[in-house]
């Protein structure tokens, strides 16, 4: 117990956090009333020591789980040795993780940048700039098509071609050269493409929509339409890829393969932020010296990092464990549609669970959750949106559903 600080009664730790963290930090997110100090694989524990199964996983940047042993021994052996250099010089951990990233994506270069959002900025600069000086469209107009329904990050750029009002209010003037179109509708698609156009940028699952999954053969469509336009396909796999949905990634469920894989969240394995873009020679070449740069980007920690997660994924574990886990999840949570949930998608071990708007919200959902012992976050009103780390166990997936089946019964 512990007194707050304008002398009233003692209330718990969890209480002084809380209390701590609203008083001096912006009020930019609106967290569960839950404190974690410590994390082991798909477990947490809070300044109370009550454990939960972690189900959101840093919305898929722990695909890896909490303090994963491979994953931390090689951050402490890199922070002894060199953690930054700037760009300004080489270092010895860049190229081997540029090379074995590149191979992972079947690309020919890779651009490392920080966050997400960075690696989208990234890509749409890299999109305009090919546009300009390869396909020849002219200076001052380019278009890319983007998805309604779409998260990409929250920069002034990115909120400019975002459908979510929470997202976008009160931050205009917005940044032109975008079109959208409703997500998994071709027809739309085609009708948007002009000869302005550089690229399409899409996520081939939408996460933050609620794991909306496009109807099949849509991407293998927009593929097809990027090459007859000559129009750049750009994947946003930053919350899909790195073995989330069972494949390294999502656009490999159709054995497409983008021009632009946009990576990140997982690329830093949940020790640091670590992203990318990769492509061919044809499209990064146009980046030069001093066009495009990050202070921290490709910095040796993250690339000595992003590095082992490579070397993770190239074994195959994770991507068999999420498709796995995610026919036990998704037959587990199907049994439920009808008894306060109506509808349940899943890829992997990703899942979205609308909730029945005459049982509860989704955010009530996952306020009672808590109480079993399970973290989630609602996405948009009435899904749930689970991903729980990859390196969970059959168990801790039945506790999940079971734990669903109880909150949703009453």
């Amino acid at each position: 117990m512990t007194t707050s600080t304008d002398g009233s009664l003692p209330h718990t730790a969890t209480e002084a956090h809380i209390e701590l963290t609203e008083a001096y930090a912006a009020h930019n997110y609106h967290p569960l009333r839950v404190v974690l100090e410590s994390g082991e694989g798909a477990w947490v524990t809070d300044v109370e020591g009550r454990r939960y199964l972690d189900c959101l996983a840093g919305y898929s940047a722990l695909n890896f789980g909490h303090s994963h042993p491979r994953l931390v021994k090689r951050a402490q052996e890199q922070l002894g040795r060199l953690t930054l250099t700037s760009r300004a010089f080489y270092h010895d951990q860049l190229g081997p993780f540029a090379r074995d990233l590149a191979r992972l994506t079947g690309k020919e270069m890779i651009l490392p940048m920080n966050s997400g959002a960075e690696a989208v900025e990234t890509a749409i600069k890299v999109a305009r700039k090919w546009g300009y000086l390869v396909k020849g469209v002219p200076e001052n107009q380019a278009t890319i098509v983007a998805m309604e329904g779409n998260f990409h990050g929250r920069t002034t750029t990115i909120v400019s071609f975002s459908t979510d009002p929470v997202a976008t209010a009160h931050y205009a003037p917005y940044t032109p050269g975008f079109r959208l179109v409703p997500y998994g509708d071709i027809a739309a698609l085609e009708a948007a493409i002009d000869d302005s156009t550089v690229a399409v940028l899409l996520e081939p699952i939408q996460g933050e929509g609620g794991v909306v999954i496009p109807p099949d053969g849509y991407l293998q469509q927009v593929r097809t339409l990027c090459n007859a336009t000559r129009v750049l396909m750009m994947a946003d796999e930053i919350q899909s890829g790195l073995a989330r949905t069972g494949r390294t990634f999502a656009c490999d469920h159709e054995q497409v393969v983008p021009d632009v894989y946009i990576l990140g969240k997982a690329l830093g394995g949940g020790v640091l932020p670590v992203s990318a873009i990769t492509a061919d020679g044809d499209v990064l070449e146009v980046i030069t010296p001093g066009s495009h740069g990050s202070t921290f980007g490709g910095n040796p920690l993250a690339a000595a990092i992003g590095r082992e997660v490579v070397a993770m994924l190239n074994t195959g574990e994770f991507q068999e464990r999420a498709e796995t886990l995610g026919r036990r999840l998704a037959d587990g949570l199907g049994g439920l549609v009808g008894h306060g949930v109506t509808e349940v998608r899943a890829r992997g071990l990703w899942a979205g669970v609308d909730i029945d708007p005459e049982l509860s919200t989704g955010r009530d959902v996952c306020e009672r959750l808590l109480d079993h012992g399970v973290l989630a976050k609602e996405a948009h009103g009435q899904t749930v949106r689970l991903a729980p780390p990859l390196v969970a166990s059959e168990d801790d997936v039945d506790l999940l559903v079971e734990a669903f089946r109880q909150v949703c019964s009453g």
